[in-house]
């Protein structure tokens, strides 16, 4: 089906729909080989709240953003490669449910969909793209992820120290390598860590002492062998914008030419199956 989709002009004129929506402030969506699966919102766990944001799969990537004007204009773009995709299903919470997490190298995050129906698509048409991908590649799924930040309202206290309360005027700070809510006393280190980004990042005291351990280690084992290569995940930026609390399925037939993509009669969640 994706085969089928990839050259028609049903699926070029979709693409060139979204990228429309992210405007200028967005990245180039349309290459080669490129098939627009569905769309839908999925509430995102961010760091002060949960927020809505428009989620869009393609065969090969994944793209989310704000929403602006449903329908009408998104920004704060972020494009993930499907290849370095994991998913992990995650119980309710009383604030939240239906919930799964999307881990990547670079960022992990929590979204919920507003019925188990629609998780279980999601994560169906998810991993079906995920697989293909592997298979097509040879790559092996990815073993290593960043950690997803604990919302600040989930301690009102540092979660290493233990003592110090968060108030306006002690600011909660979060450890890069673990996502724990830190105070400034137990976060004042910064570690290189390249495959989150260029600049050394700030860490809490206890994951410092281990990266400090295993930056040790990995130089005693350079030194008796060389360093294996490694084959980097290609072209993509992770966003077009940063994801801040600032910012605020049918059948390929069944979809006739003259048919808008982004119209209020759309269902919420289309995928082309």
């Amino acid at each position: 089906m994706v085969d089928h989709l990839a050259n028609t002009e049903i699926n070029s004129q979709r693409i060139a729909a979204v990228e429309n929506c992210f405007g200028a402030s967005g990245q180039p969506l349309a290459v080669p080989g490129r098939v627009l699966l569905g769309e839908g919102i999925l509430t995102k766990e961010c760091r002060k709240k949960p927020k809505p944001r428009i989620f869009f799969l393609f065969n090969d990537i994944l793209v989310y953003g704000s929403i602006v004007i449903n329908k009408r204009k998104y920004n704060s773009q972020h494009i993930i490669p499907l290849e370095d995709v994991t998913l992990e299903t995650l119980p309710d919470t009383l604030q939240m449910k239906n919930r799964w997490m999307i881990k990547t190298s670079k960022k992990s995050f929590v979204v919920s969909a507003a019925s188990l129906t629609e998780r279980k698509e999601w994560i169906s048409h998810l991993e079906e793209c995920i697989r293909h991908l592997l298979t097509k590649t040879g790559r092996q799924p990815s073993t290593e992820h960043a950690a997803p930040w604990i919302p600040d309202k989930a301690t009102d206290i540092c979660m290493r120290c233990t003592q110090t309360k968060f108030s306006t005027l002690t600011r909660r700070h979060h450890c890069r390598k673990c996502g724990f809510v830190v105070c400034a006393d137990c976060s004042r280190q910064r570690f290189l860590m390249p495959r989150l980004s260029p600049k050394p990042l700030r860490v809490c005291n206890l994951c410092y002492r281990q990266l400090l351990a295993e930056k040790k280690k990995e130089a005693e084992a350079d030194r008796r062998q060389p360093e294996p290569i490694r084959s980097a995940i290609p072209g993509y930026e992770p966003s077009s914008g940063d994801d801040s609390d600032k910012s605020d399925d049918d059948k390929a037939d069944q979809w006739p030419a003259d048919t808008e993509f982004y119209t209020s009669q759309v269902s919420w969640s289309s995928f082309h199956s």
